[in-house]
């Protein structure tokens, strides 16, 4: 359990990009170094995208993805670790390596693009707080699921740094498929929030980067009248 109390609302750090922008490092270093939940939710999106897939649901009918999320079997679940991290199961079970192939990729897209999906995820990304303050990642985070925090970062890197991350991680992933497909979707875009403060992560050391934000997260919270660890 992290610092969140009844006395308080839980914090949430938003951090958005496209993919290989270096969001994954980040967000669970800011987690570990405030002692706050992590929250990745696009592997949410490719939770589903994996089950659809299994079941054989036809990724070109939104209104049959829509309606997986009406019917599948989820819930929330904190993995104690540092840091902790809030994920969701199906069934019981997190499917891990089996959310990282380039095929699960692709349909994640082509899922997080149907309106019924961003609702039922929006409300689901948000419950996670009942889990205490959260580092989440994502791509719609400031814009979308929490548009209220005070603390948005986006982080960003060349095309070449980002597809040299992806090899670098043994991860197939069309990251111009995505970005087109995330960037052009009706539901909830993928573009930098209100007030977001950008990151260029090319070529920096990722201890800069974490030391940064957690110092903004820090200073902000101290204005709220409260502490973090």
């Amino acid at each position: 359990m992290t610092t969140s109390t009844l006395s308080r609302l839980p914090i949430v750090v938003a951090i958005d990009g496209p993919g290989a922008s270096g969001k994954s490092t980040v967000a669970r270093a800011v987690a570990r170094s405030l002692g706050f939940c992590y929250v990745d939710t696009g592997a949410m999106y490719r939770t589903l995208a994996w089950h659809c897939i299994r079941t054989g649901v036809d990724l070109g009918n939104p209104r049959a993805i829509a309606g997986v999320c009406r019917r599948w079997k989820t819930r929330l679940h904190l993995e104690e670790g540092e840091p902790g991290e809030v994920v969701l199961l199906v069934d019981g079970f997190r499917p891990k390596s089996e959310i990282r192939t380039a095929d699960v990729g692709q349909a994640a897209s082509d899922v997080a693009v149907v309106p019924g999906v961003r609702r039922w995820m929006r409300l689901v990304q948000r419950d996670c707080c009942r889990f205490g303050d959260l580092v989440m990642e994502g791509r719609d985070i400031a814009t979308n699921v929490f548009p209220e925090t005070n603390f948005k970062f986006w982080l960003d890197a060349s095309p070449d740094e980002r597809r040299r991350r992806r090899q670098s991680q043994g991860v197939e992933d069309n990251l111009g498929y995505r970005d087109r497909q995330d960037s052009q979707r009706a539901a909830a875009p993928l573009m930098m929030g209100l007030g977001a403060v950008r990151i260029d992560t090319t070529g920096r050391p990722v201890e800069d980067i974490v030391a940064g934000i957690t110092e903004v997260v820090r200073n902000g919270v101290s204005t709220m009248g409260t502490k973090v660890p």
